[in-house]
């Protein structure tokens, strides 16, 4: 692992579920998002992403997680089948794929977050959805989860 690089955890509530998110950038400093499409809001969710970095996907129990695609079905948003959390999400593409991370299942939450920026691209192609997310999101470290 790159020593310039800080880790965060992130789990669901049960613990079925993980994440690691490694990136340089101080939590003050994340470009965090509030997507306004009906499930980030249904979830509340709050996602971050560093393309410099990486993230992971794990899971303890595989059993309890719940792929879920909706919209255009370019991404694959993880779920706890057990606890219900929405971890994060992740995208293929060339290398292996990028995710980006709900920050509502960091374990911390980091208390000097800055303020979420609304994200709403409803006239968004796949194709263009493809090519945002893998100049914006961060590569997956182990791309089969």
């Amino acid at each position: 692992m790159n020593q310039s690089l800080q880790e965060y955890v992130a789990r669901c509530h049960c613990g079925a579920l993980s994440a690691r998110f490694r990136t340089s950038l101080s939590p003050a400093n994340w470009s965090l998002r509030a997507c306004q499409c009906a499930f980030c809001r249904a979830h509340g969710a709050l996602t971050v992403a560093d393309p410099a970095g990486d993230l992971e996907f794990g899971a303890r129990a595989p059993e309890q997680l719940h792929r879920y695609r909706f919209g255009t079905r370019t991404a694959d948003f993880l779920l706890c089948r057990e606890c219900g959390v929405y971890v994060g999400a992740r995208s293929g593409g060339a290398g292996g794929g990028f995710g980006i991370l709900n920050v509502r299942a960091l374990r911390p939450i980091p208390a000097d977050l800055s303020a979420p920026v609304p994200l709403h691209q409803p006239e968004e192609t796949p194709e263009g959805r493809r090519e945002r997310r893998q100049a914006h999101w961060t590569p997956l470290t182990l791309p089969f989860l």
